[in-house]
């Protein structure tokens, strides 16, 4: 706030609307090392009123330009302005953990682009994939939040320095050269036109897509935690064996513990959007009906998309990977997970879709029913026999053979990526 009050002395002082030691003695002292924040609290014990506190603090330590502090201002185009300030500065940060988890996850889906896995859905096993094909979804994923972070902050990062209504009456026939002169001293846009308050669409757009990030992030949690569980032992996140302790009563205990973190801190803020958007909504040109919820929803969305993304990137730095554990999973129910790739192979040869679809639904009941492989079930079927010798039932279970477009997905993925990155400087 010290910072905006400078630059609008600094302002009017250049299109000689006040003198220009009065300025200088204003931006000489607008800072935290003369504007004590003790004084400020004790003037806002009378005033009532944050901005005028600290007007007066600085004014008394300003001597010559005194009478010159927040001169044709009001509050708002200090709070708002100030607010974009810190959002620019917390933005960084956030951006530059999103290129971090990125880079983790383009190198991690380099590195298991070939392993094979079972792909489930519902729950069950469906088919085979890959764990690259996996980290490739996640990865663009990821790229999709940085596009819309670098979107966002287009719109949210805006000052004003309209004065009260939004008029600029209180600033004089200099007013827009002033707005336009303190936002690029600021190193901020100014906003196209206001009320008295910056429009509050824009901060509930950086609050829902926070939402959305920490979203992405409790769903790479979730799958992290469903993958650790000891009956299918996939992936785990790192443990430090010999000094990280899981459970204070049972030894064996490796909980996912950063994944649950994510998850719960999720919770959290997705329960923010509903007062950001709430804050949108306004009494003619200002109320302070979301002033107070402001106050907690924004510091805290940045400081808990912080704190996820910091876990996010510790967990897949060093998270394990099974691939012994992916390989038996993806056998261990006798090949029925092969039954699609048996269809178009059926298909293929002259039988129709249904049924096939529907003969080979008996025989991969059977097979899960009475323990028989499913090659077995397939190679006596006689009506199966008809159609397929039983190399090509053998070449249409093998999982490593209906993988489709996946490497070309996951190389395509990683290139588009590599290159989004290059563009970027990183």
């Amino acid at each position: 706030m010290l910072d905006v009050e400078a630059a609008l002395a600094w302002a009017r002082a250049e299109v000689g609307d006040i003198p220009r030691d009065a300025a200088d003695d204003i931006i000489a002292h607008a800072s935290t090392k003369y504007v004590k924040l003790e004084r400020v609290h004790e003037i806002e014990k009378d005033t009532e009123h944050e901005i005028m506190a600290l007007v007066e603090a600085l004014a008394e330590e300003s001597a010559k330009g005194g009478s010159y502090v927040h001169f044709g201002a009001t509050s708002a185009d200090i709070l708002d302005t100030a607010l974009a300030l810190q959002m620019r500065d917390g933005l960084k940060i956030v951006r530059a953990k999103l290129d971090n988890l990125e880079g983790v996850l383009l190198e991690l889906t380099r590195k298991f682009r070939n392993t094979l896995m079972i792909g489930r859905t519902h729950g069950q096993h469906a088919l085979p994939m890959t764990l690259g094909l996996k980290l490739a979804v996640w990865l663009r994923e990821v790229g999709r939040h940085i596009e819309r972070m670098d979107q966002c902050s287009q719109r949210v990062l805006v000052g004003k320095m309209s004065g009260a209504i939004g008029t600029m009456a209180g600033l004089g026939k200099n007013s827009l050269q002033i707005q336009d002169l303190v936002m690029k001293r600021l190193s901020l846009r100014a906003a196209d036109v206001t009320s008295q308050i910056v429009q509050r669409d824009r901060y509930a757009e950086l609050v829902c897509d926070f939402a959305m990030l920490a979203s992405s992030l409790d769903k790479f949690a979730t799958e992290i935690r469903n993958l650790q569980r000891p009956e299918i032992n996939e992936l785990s996140e790192p443990f430090v064996k010999g000094k990280q302790v899981g459970s204070s009563a049972m030894p064996q205990k490796r909980n996912p513990w950063r994944s649950e973190n994510i998850s719960s801190l999720a919770k959290m803020e997705r329960s923010f959007v509903s007062p950001a958007l709430e804050g949108i909504v306004t009494w003619h040109e200002r109320d302070l009906s979301q002033s107070a919820s402001e106050r907690f929803i924004i510091p805290e969305s940045f400081i808990i998309v912080d704190h996820m993304l910091n876990s996010m990137i510790r967990i897949l730095r060093d998270i394990h990977v099974n691939e012994a554990r992916m390989l038996e999973n993806l056998t261990r129910y006798k090949d029925t997970m092969m039954s699609e790739s048996v269809m178009v192979a059926l298909i293929g040869k002259g039988m129709p879709r249904q049924e096939a679809h529907r003969l080979l639904q008996e025989m991969a009941f059977e097979s899960e029913d009475n323990g028989r492989k499913f090659e077995d079930v397939l190679v006596s079927n006689s009506v199966v026999g008809k159609y397929l010798t039983r190399g090509e039932i053998s070449a249409a279970l093998d999982p490593k053979s209906y993988l489709g477009m996946t490497r070309e997905l996951v190389d395509s993925v990683i290139q588009k990526a590599s290159s989004e990155r290059q563009t970027r400087g990183l």
